[in-house]
């Protein structure tokens, strides 16, 4: 119900309502990449995999505000298929990607 909700008040608000959207998924996407970096340097193999994990839920909670996002104008859609690789691909190959996507609206003043 909440994404037929936001659904349609991207129809009606257009694109700044879009922007908002995907800055929330940004956001999600941002701690993801904070928390895939702290894995990286992780004293043990029990603390990476739980920030891995971690990672992978911030990751999977900026799909749907990406998606609603993408579905408002195309400039969103890039993110939303990256992020939908998330289950298929480790977060390492998406990085990059996922920090392009997102600089312009996380950027002071974006």
């Amino acid at each position: 119900m909440a994404a037929v909700t936001l659904s349609l008040a991207l129809t009606s608000c257009g694109g700044s309502q879009a922007a908002a959207l995907a800055h929330t998924a940004c956001v999600e996407v941002a701690a993801s990449i904070h928390e895939y970096a702290s894995s990286t340097r992780a004293t043990t193999p029990g603390v990476a995999r739980r920030e891995r994990a971690l990672a992978l839920e911030e990751l999977r909670r900026a799909l749907q505000p990406a998606a609603l996002a993408g579905s408002a104008g195309g400039q969103w859609e890039a993110l939303t298929a990256t992020l939908s690789e998330s289950s298929r691909v480790p977060e390492s190959d998406l990085v990059t990607a996922l920090s392009a996507q997102c600089a312009a609206t996380l950027a002071p003043g974006g």
